[in-house]
Order: C-alpha cells, then structure tokens, then sequence
C-alpha cells in the first residue's frame, strides 16, 4: 500500500477515536476525516451521519478514502433502558458496521480497520493468557454483537478482497478514561478508602497511546492485512499494583483496606453487583505475542509513563481553570 492514504475514523469524538483522530491530524502524515454524530459545519475534518444502523448512508465520507478505522460502537450502557438490549447492540454494532463495510467496499476502500473487544475471547475469570487464535466465547449482549459483526467482516472480506484488522483490546486507559478506570483513578486522586488491598488477580490494560500507535501501525503495515490481533502495555499487574502506581504518579498515598477477594466477592453478590466486582478482582491476560511477530511491534508506551502523563494532564487542567 502507498504512503500516503486518505482515512475515514467512525466514532472520533469518542476516547480512543479521538486520540487516534488527533494523532494522525497533528502528524500530518494522511489525510484524515472524522465521523460523528453530529458535527459544526464550520469543521471540514468532521463528518455528521447521525444513527449508526443499517440505513446510514456513508456515501459523502466515504469519498476518495482508501482506510476505514471503525471505531464508533453501542458499548456497555449501564442500567439499560432498552426491551431488548441484545437487539440495540445488533442494530448497530453488526448491522451498523456491516452496512459501513458494504459501502466501503463499492467506495473503493483497501482496508477496514475494525476495533473490537478482548471480551470476544471471553470473560473475567480465566486460566490462561488469551491467544488470538483462540475460539471466540463472548460473554455478555456487547461482546456476542462485536463477535458477530467481525464474522459478517471475514464473510464480507472473502468476497471481495477488501483487507480487514481486527484489534481486540482490553481496558483502554489515560487521561479522561471512562468506566471504572477513570473512577479508580479519581477516587485515588481524592484519596478515598478503598476495599482493595489484597486483590491478587493480574490483569492486561492498553495505554491509549498504545493503541493508538498499533492502529497506525496496522493503517499500512502489510502483515496486518487479514489479521487479528490482540494488544496491551505487555505488563500484567494486580489490580492493588495498579492502585499503588496511580498514587505514586500522582504522588498520592493508595488508602487500600486489606480485605480478603472472597469477602469482596460475597458482598458483591449480596448486593447485586458481581460484574463490577468480577471486573475488579477476576484476571484477563492476552498474550500479544503474535502481534509483536507479525508486525514488528511493541508498546512505545509503559504503564508509568501512562500514568505520569495522565497526572501531568490533570495537573495542568487544573492550573488552566
């Protein structure tokens, strides 16, 4: 593939579409476009499809793009209002994704980059690493959605040549995180008690930065092609580890309560929230081997110099206000 590309990025006022979509604008290496739901018509790098589903029409942003990253997804909504959860996920995150495919295929699109879940592998609670050669064992509405639409991708793929990557990423983390990552940090940033002292668990997480540099990588490296691969700082650690450097870069001090997994478990249960604490105390491990292999890859980034910059961006917000 050339050097020089023109690509479309769905979801770019999302966290990871956001980063990728300013990297590659401040590098100046591609043309770059984003899509979101809404955009300021006095912003020519963005693009306003509104819904994403089967009907959207792709047609204007997809002109002249030769890569699609495909970012923009239904994600975990907590407390979720629809009747049918397992059929909003579906509506847009397979048929959302394979009517983006379709249409990039008759655009004229070399490659589609699709950012899909480690929760494809599976679960909280596993014996060894995950491989991406694994058979896939999505676990929750989210995950059987984003391992359906990479199976209609390989279909789409097969008849008619247009390059698919598949990332399957575990916990994304950095400045402005959502979900439980972020709340973590805040709580150790406003050095709250926290009942996880004793969590023995190891877990992989992905640097923002990280990811960002591999879906580069993967824009024109041709090993990517046809490929999928699974990705992380290439450092386990606990989740208490994970704590205890929080506080350090933040020069905080961890107020971890040394109770026993068990008992967090039990509670957890009782009170009808075991899949946050699964998430908190269950281990999810990737072996990024293969990626490293195939691409000549490795995590620019280490979970410190994460960490540091994303106290060093607090930092200065605050000052800023």
């Amino acid at each position: 593939m050339g050097d020089r590309h023109d690509i479309l990025i769905t979801g770019a006022n999302g966290f990871v579409g956001k980063a990728l979509f300013t990297y590659i604008k401040e590098s100046h290496r591609y043309s770059v476009q984003g899509v979101v739901r809404k955009a300021s018509q006095q912003d020519v790098s963005l693009f306003s499809v509104g819904d994403i589903d089967a009907t959207t029409d792709w047609s204007n942003a997809l002109l002249n793009k030769d890569i699609v990253v495909h970012i923009a997804a239904r994600a975990h909504v907590i407390n979720d209002s629809a009747v049918e959860p397992i059929a909003e996920y579906r509506r847009v995150n397979v048929e959302g994704t394979l009517n983006l495919a379709k249409q990039a295929v008759f655009a004229g699109v070399k490659r589609f980059i699709f950012i899909s879940s480690i929760g494809v592998n599976g679960g909280h609670q596993q014996t060894k690493p995950f491989l991406y050669s694994d058979s896939p064992a999505p676990w929750d509405d989210y995950t059987k959605s984003k391992n359906e639409a990479e199976v209609e991708l390989w279909d789409i793929s097969r008849r008619t040549g247009m390059e698919v990557v598949v990332i399957r990423p575990p916990l994304v983390y950095g400045a402005n995180a959502p979900g439980n990552f972020g709340k973590l940090m805040n709580a150790i940033v406003n050095e709250h008690w926290l009942p996880l002292g004793l969590i023995d668990n190891q877990r992989s997480f992905v640097a923002i930065d990280n990811l960002v540099d591999l879906i580069v990588t993967c824009i024109d490296h041709p090993n990517a092609a046809h490929q999928t691969f699974l990705v992380s700082d290439d450092r386990d650690v606990s989740t208490t580890e994970l704590l205890r450097m929080m506080a350090h870069a933040f020069g905080k001090k961890a107020k971890l309560i040394p109770i026993p997994m068990s008992w967090i478990l039990g509670v957890a249960s009782l009170l009808g929230s075991k899949a946050v604490a699964d998430r908190l105390c269950g281990s999810l491990q990737v072996d990024i081997t293969h990626t490293k292999e195939m691409l000549g890859w490795k995590p620019p980034v280490t979970m410190d110099q994460q960490l540091a910059k994303i106290a060093a961006s607090m930092q200065s917000s605050v000052r800023d206000v």
